[in-house]
């Protein structure tokens, strides 16, 4: 190949690229996340006409009463035919004065070039296998109580106003029990009904039918304060008294004060035990009362002879033994508190949380903390389920 035929082949291939090639996608994405940059600014100035300079406006009005401290989005890649775009992109948003750490969740947003050629956005939702947020469901509501946030949809002010309520009283009854080291707040979200809760958690409706709230975060022990939300199922709600509403959002508080100390270590019963000892604490409901599912069994000669599993708390699975699975955590851990102490009951929490694995875990904080072993604490529980219940 002579020098001349083979300067032709080099600007032909620097042609190629910059007409079709990496370098012009590469500038597309560009263009893209500065849309993007432009769009979150807009969320975050509550600048509506800015909003819709990058595109459509649906969706802003939705987010108007949700007090945000950080609003942005990273686009992770980009498939682009013609003049329309598909792109996905992570949105990290918080909550002010709640969320420390970002919540993080993916998003599928459509493109078209308008007529000057600039991206603007079509359309922004939930991608493929991922949660909606509430404000996808339509206008979001807020009431602020003294030590919470209660986010709605499709649901009125003084229905969130009873939330509220019931959040803050949790609070303080959960810094009683765990102790002052958290945030000392939550963050209640109330759809309008069970299908606006499993579209929230990206699951069928059929997965939480009966479940009256549950809480969402990532597990740790770094010490940080995890984004997590309680989200209510409002039709399974509604069904409860008084107390047992109260119940259901202190339990669920206990999560979200837990959480930073909760980690793949901590077994289902221990978590779930720990957080209904929290909400029966200051009630008077008595043991066969509050475990009625486990009392029948006990009644009938069926007394567990094992610790529930995490198997045991899968929501799909049999109604009666869920409760049974709830009741044996909550008796184990209040055995706990009735041998040891409450003081003894947090630590023995912490220490399963700050193991490094599921595996040894329990006997080693029950070693540690308790002076006993789980083979000898499954026969006290064994024993304290009998004595207890009948």
């Amino acid at each position: 190949m002579t020098g001349a035929s083979l300067v032709a082949l080099c600007l032909l291939l620097v042609s190629l690229v910059s007409c079709g090639g990496g370098s012009t996608v590469e500038g597309a994405r560009a263009e893209v996340q500065s849309l993007l940059d432009r769009r979150a600014e807009a969320v975050l100035e509550r600048d509506a006409t800015a909003y819709a300079r990058t595109g459509t406006r649906a969706g802003f009005d939705n987010l108007r009463a949700v007090p945000l401290a950080d609003w942005s989005y990273r686009v992770t890649s980009l498939d682009r035919t013609g003049d329309s775009a598909t792109v996905s992109a992570d949105l990290s948003y918080r909550v002010e004065g709640y969320d420390r750490s970002p919540v993080v969740t993916a998003r599928s947003l459509g493109l078209s070039r308008d007529r000057d050629g600039h991206w603007t956005v079509d359309s922004d939702r939930p991608a493929r296998k991922s949660g909606q947020q509430l404000w996808d469901q339509g206008p979001a509501r807020a009431v602020r109580g003294e030590r919470s946030l209660v986010l709605g949809v499709g649901q009125p002010a003084d229905k969130l106003r009873e939330y509220a309520a019931l959040a803050d009283r949790a609070v303080p009854a959960v810094s009683d029990a765990w102790g002052p080291e958290w945030t000392g707040r939550v963050l209640v979200m109330v759809p309008e009904s069970l299908e606006g809760m499993a579209g929230l958690l990206g699951s069928p409706a059929s997965s939480y039918r009966g479940i009256a709230a549950v809480t969402t975060g990532a597990t740790g022990t770094d010490g940080r304060a995890p984004a997590d939300r309680v989200i209510v199922n409002p039709d399974a709600f509604g069904l409860l008294g008084d107390s047992g509403r109260q119940v259901v959002l202190t339990h669920e508080t206990t999560h979200v004060a837990t959480r930073a100390h909760t980690s793949p270590a901590t077994p289902l019963w221990l978590s779930e035990g720990y957080a209904d000892w929290v909400g029966y604490r200051d009630g008077d409901r008595g043991p066969a009362e509050a475990a009625p599912e486990l009392a029948y069994a006990v009644s009938q000669g069926e007394v567990p002879g094992a610790l529930p599993t995490d198997e045991d708390f899968g929501f799909s699975g049999d109604a009666d033994g869920l409760a049974r699975a709830y009741e044996g955590g909550w008796l184990a851990c209040r055995l706990i508190a009735d041998r040891w102490g409450e003081q003894r009951l947090g630590e023995f929490y912490r220490a399963v949380g700050a193991h490094k694995d599921r595996e040894g875990a329990v006997e080693s904080a029950m070693n540690r903390v308790l002076g006993t072993t789980p083979e000898d604490f499954t026969l006290q529980w064994h024993d304290y389920l009998k004595t207890t219940l009948t």
